[in-house]
């Protein structure tokens, strides 16, 4: 198989409200779609789901274009390959640069799988017929507020909550909910946003029976995780320090965490994710899918991934609608009653809506043998 053409749209959608993490707050985002033709003409599709600035990991949505267009593009247009494997070893030199990477793997996975005539989920080895979701909150200065969006999303059947912290904005918040709400799973997500001078306010979060704190040391930290780790009742879970399998049996032999967040844009594409699921799944650690608030093609892939046996926690693959008002696939991805089917049909099961995506492109760029058309 070869790549004859690949396609850069970076598309923005307005956010069905605004959200907010220890670092910034968003009313849209903006990320870059690929579509990747073969030279037998099918089409596969993939999502860039890096955000716009350097808060949650270096990429940005710049730097991520700039490595899609002028790296990873041409090392892979007319190349010879037939796995996904053969294709990664074409862009192997590239150090670094995961969301880029998981964007152009992401959409010759789905070329696969409809090459196939299979789905993207039984590509990967999928077992679920529907994944469990939960929903991830930013955070509220309105207290009142947090605790009404709360209950509509437990009333819509959301298996789990995930509530973004910081400093200011943590006990006395996590304290309330779980007063109101004594026997949902609960969580919280901190972005890094502690050091461990703050062992001690952190370790008031363990009576509150949470399923996990989630990355509250530095992004690129490991060694301060397991010392935590050892201070908390409350399993330690690793986000932004995990971008590989490796990383992964780094943090897990070192007792850094006890469950690990996998995310297919953090880890360069759904191979890794996969293999980071096989390592976790073999030896006990619990993952869940985290998710960067993908549009439907991102998010439709992470729904795939779910459907992998050792998921066992429900992640943030909520459905599209709690952010978007219109997505850019179709049927978009739904919640139904907390569940989100898989899809059967081939690739990713949700056909992009063209029009709708035209509609939303700021910018846009064709890779064409070696030729960049703007």
């Amino acid at each position: 198989m070869q790549l004859r053409r690949i396609d850069l749209k970076l598309v923005r959608l307005p956010l069905v409200r605004p959200f907010r993490t220890s670092s910034h707050v968003k009313d849209h985002l903006a990320h870059i779609l690929v579509r990747v033709e073969s030279d037998d003409g099918l089409v596969g599709w993939g999502e860039c789901a890096s955000p716009s600035d350097p808060y949650y990991c270096p990429e940005t949505t710049e730097t991520c274009w700039h490595i899609l267009r002028d790296f990873l593009g041409p090392l892979v247009l007319g190349k010879d390959w037939e796995t996904i494997d053969d294709l990664t070893a074409l862009y192997r030199l590239v150090k670094g640069n995961n969301f880029a990477k998981a964007g152009l793997e992401m959409a010759c996975c789905d070329l696969i799988a409809r090459s196939q005539g299979i789905s993207l989920a039984r590509f990967i080895g999928g077992v679920r017929p529907k994944i469990a979701s939960g929903v991830s909150l930013g955070i509220e200065d309105d207290l009142t507020a947090l605790l009404d969006t709360i209950e509509r999303h437990l009333s819509a059947g959301y298996k789990r909550i995930k509530l973004k912290i910081g400093p200011g904005r943590d006990v006395e918040v996590v304290r309330e909910v779980r007063r109101v709400y004594p026997g949902i799973l609960l969580q919280v997500d901190a972005n890094s946003a502690y050091t461990l001078d703050d062992i001690d306010m952190l370790r008031r979060l363990d009576e509150f029976d949470l399923l996990l704190i989630e990355q509250p040391l530095a992004h690129d930290d490991i060694i301060d995780h397991a010392k935590l780790q050892a201070a908390l009742r409350t399993p330690v879970c690793l986000d932004e320090s995990i971008h590989s399998v490796d990383d992964a049996r780094k943090a897990i032999e070192l007792d850094a965490c006890r469950v690990i967040n996998i995310k297919v844009s953090r880890v360069g594409g759904l191979m890794e994710a996969r293999r980071i699921h096989d390592y976790c799944f073999t030896r006990g650690v619990p993952v869940w899918c985290g998710g960067m608030h993908e549009f439907g093609i991102g998010r439709a892939a992470n729904v795939a991934l779910s459907s992998l046996p050792g998921f066992v926690f429900p992640g943030d693959v909520s459905g599209s609608d709690k952010y978007y008002l219109q997505d850019v696939v179709d049927p978009p991805v739904l919640a139904f009653d907390g569940d989100v089917p898989v899809p059967t049909g081939p690739g990713l099961g949700h056909e992009p809506v063209e029009e709708f995506i035209i509609a939303n492109t700021r910018r846009e760029v064709t890779l064409d043998a070696g030729e960049v058309v703007v």
